[in-house]
């Protein structure tokens, strides 16, 4: 039977999990916690219920639905996403393999607001360890984060770059690094690019990191791992098409990574709970129709 990964595990990947399991597709739904939606408090615009339900018990109730069809729920924290003639989605607790995944983690939000970061994406500031760690091979980078996602991108990068620096950005370490790695646990002021009159211009490359204690880090690469993976971090890493801060797809869901869709908020358009269940609904069945053309 082919199989699909859902991840995420609110209205949209519930939604896209409903129309897969009932195609009769091998369906595992992968989320960390309830997202977002489970902090609100009254949902009074969605359609079908007499009085307001909170943000957790309709997310709740989305996924007893699912379970009871047949689709299996697991609650780990999804680190990345590889492909090699099928989908590896890698976990906090493992790998899990499947014939196509669905994005449908919702927006992300996933980077700092720190000076220069965006002005230098694409010269020195990367999210993506597997995708440009290559560009980066024997040289002194950084890795913004402090959990699992971090941790996997160091696991990515060790074997091809020369030393790596984890900057917690004034947190502490939640996992276990390991010791040929250094740990700076120190609040960040900004970035600096090689000449100050560039970064105005979003120009670069980066040139070190200035921490709040006017103190600097010399590197020529930072990977952003902060939080958890966000859903373009994860698009990116098997190298589909990405705006910002949405994943770029078709009217069928579909990006342009062959048995690779997105749904919901993670995709752009009206952030609201019924636009994410429609999306949900076509990535579902698009998923279906090409599982069985596949």
């Amino acid at each position: 039977m082919k199989k699909v990964i859902i991840i995420g595990n609110g209205p949209a990947g519930s939604s896209a999990a409903l129309y897969a399991v009932r195609a009769g597709i091998d369906t595992l739904v992968i989320g960390n916690n309830l997202g977002s939606l489970a902090k609100a408090d009254k949902i009074e615009n969605y359609y079908g219920f007499e009085t307001p339900v909170s943000g957790k018990d309709l997310v709740e109730k989305g996924l007893v639905q699912v379970k009871r069809l047949g689709a299996k729920i697991l609650n780990e924290q999804v680190v990345g996403i590889h492909f090699d003639d099928t989908f590896l989605v890698r976990t906090d607790k493992g790998d899990h393999t499947a014939d196509a995944v669905i994005i449908a983690t919702g927006s992300s939000r996933n980077a700092p607001p720190i000076k220069g970061l965006k002005e230098l994406e694409g010269q020195g500031v990367s999210y993506c360890a597997i995708c440009d760690a290559f560009f980066y091979r024997g040289k002194d980078v950084a890795v913004l984060g402090n959990g699992e996602y971090a941790l996997n991108e160091v696991k990515e990068l060790l074997p091809i770059v020369g030393t790596i620096t984890v900057l917690t950005n004034g947190e502490e370490p939640v996992v276990e690094f390991p010791s040929e790695v250094t740990v700076n646990k120190k609040a960040i002021k900004g970035l600096d690019a090689a000449a100050a009159n560039l970064l105005s211009r979003g120009r670069g490359p980066l040139e070190a990191v200035v921490f709040e204690d006017e103190s600097r880090l010399e590197i020529t690469g930072l990977f952003i791992a902060y939080g958890s993976a966000g859903s373009t971090a994860l698009a990116r890493k098997i190298g589909a098409f990405t705006d910002g801060n949405k994943i770029v797809v078709d009217a069928n869901m579909a990006t342009n990574v062959p048995g690779l869709f997105a749904a919901g908020d993670c995709v752009g358009g009206l952030l609201q709970i019924s636009k994410a269940v429609s999306d949900g609904a076509i990535a579902g069945t698009s998923v279906a129709k090409y599982l069985r053309e596949k």
